[in-house]
């Protein structure tokens, strides 16, 4: 700021106004305008240590993930990092793999960079357990929750999207409706099957076990669950499947029974993975993981309590999976 003061002629108070964004009406706008002209030409950048010590505030805001590799967690990243930007916030973001000690250690050096909270977002919809430093700052979970409901999470509605996909098969006119599932152990796998049998009832379909398979997320579970299914005697009609991944083995097997996709077997997936939904033939429709819209409410919830100076309610905060149709069905 002395360099600066020097090259203009002013007082360092005044660049000092200047720089904090302070305006008492003793600057006027063209000393304002070349205060600012001669910061840029010397390379000027606040020092945030400073800032930071000074407004008890650092502006930084902590994402320890193990998704940033992932073919649609990143849109998680973006979404907090968007939202970040528009709160005046900055992201730090730690990828781990999952393993607690890394993620610990990432947790711990983020705070030592005085974040203001935290964001952990989970690459499947699981519990999880935080270490205890993770309760230092508000601390948000996406896409996943604490085993003792003690944080606020921000989750995926895996009930409704499985309604959603089972819905529009029925609306399409089919009744004998295959599934896909993922293994059942997990929680959106649970929750998609929920969704999966709440519409046959509404619809006043019985729901039948036979045409329940569960397996790993992979095209050849899909695959040999799909072969399963054109096997019964009385086939289904439509297949809903717990992941794209899934319905792109369910595709290789309907098609080497003879059949076509969606007129003699419509599809539907779940995740909306762009690089499968988008691309297999016929395009297939499917729900969608609404990765962004949880990394930006993320952002926003911490965004709210750090502005009011309390802490978050621990509650469960539940978003939308919204249908994305296309054309196998």
């Amino acid at each position: 700021m002395g360099d600066i003061a020097q090259r203009v002629g002013v007082s360092r108070t005044a660049v000092s106004f200047v720089l904090n964004n302070r305006d008492d009406g003793s600057v006027s706008p063209a000393t304002r305008e070349r205060i600012l002209q001669a910061a840029e030409d010397l390379g000027y950048r606040p020092h945030a240590a400073a800032r930071a010590l000074a407004a008890q505030r650092s502006g930084l805001l902590g994402l320890v993930t193990e998704i940033v590799t992932s073919p649609f967690g990143m849109e998680t990243v973006k979404g907090a990092q968007d939202r970040s930007w528009k709160e005046g916030k900055f992201l730090l973001i730690a990828a781990t793999d999952g393993n607690p000690g890394l993620e610990r250690a990432a947790i711990e050096k983020l705070l030592e960079q005085r974040v203001e909270g935290l964001i952990y977002a989970s690459g499947f919809h699981r519990e999880v357990t935080l270490p205890p430093i993770a309760f230092d700052v508000p601390t948000v979970l996406v896409h996943c929750f604490d085993a003792d409901g003690r944080l606020p999470s921000i989750v995926p509605d895996e009930e409704g999207g499985g309604h959603s996909a089972t819905r529009h098969l029925i609306e399409a006119g089919h009744r004998r409706i295959g599934f896909i599932n993922l293994e059942p152990d997990t929680t959106a796998a649970r929750g998609r099957l929920a969704g999966y049998r709440r519409a046959l009832v509404d619809a006043g379909v019985a729901p039948e076990d036979d045409l329940v398979r569960s397996v790993d997320s992979s095209a050849d579970g899909g695959y040999v669950a799909a072969c399963a299914l054109l096997g019964l005697p009385d086939r289904p009609t439509a297949i809903f499947c717990g992941t794209d991944r899934i319905a792109m083995g369910a595709y290789d097997a309907i098609k080497e029974h003879g059949l076509s996709i969606p007129s003699d077997v419509a599809v539907v997936g779940f995740d909306n993975q762009e690089l499968i939904a988008a691309y297999l033939r016929p395009k297939l429709t499917t729900v969608a993981l609404p990765f962004h819209e949880m990394g930006t409410r993320g952002v926003e919830m911490l965004g709210a309590a750090l502005a009011a100076g309390q802490p978050i309610a621990p509650e469960q905060v539940t978003i939308g999976c919204p249908l994305v149709e296309r054309s196998s069905v």
